[in-house]
């Protein structure tokens, strides 16, 4: 993904395909936490982003991280 409007595409797109699934009775619980997933290293690809712009870095410069640093993360 190559900017912020590329990754808020993505997370919109799987947000409505998470909320499809919750939808569907009997939904595939494994794609569905396929999905989750896949959006937390969105949303920490974006805040990684964001970060760097603050601090006057280059966003360009992060990479998505692997599902098990992101899932590790304390909330």
């Amino acid at each position: 993904m190559s900017d912020e409007a590329d990754i808020l595409g993505r997370i919109n797109a799987l947000v409505q395909t998470e909320h499809e699934l919750r939808d569907t009775p009997g939904h595939d619980t494994t794609r569905l936490r396929d999905i989750e997933h896949a959006l937390d290293q969105c949303w920490d690809l974006l805040r990684q982003r964001r970060a760097r712009q603050e601090f006057g870095q280059d966003p360009d410069e992060v990479d998505v991280r692997p599902e098990a640093t992101v899932e590790g993360y304390l909330q």
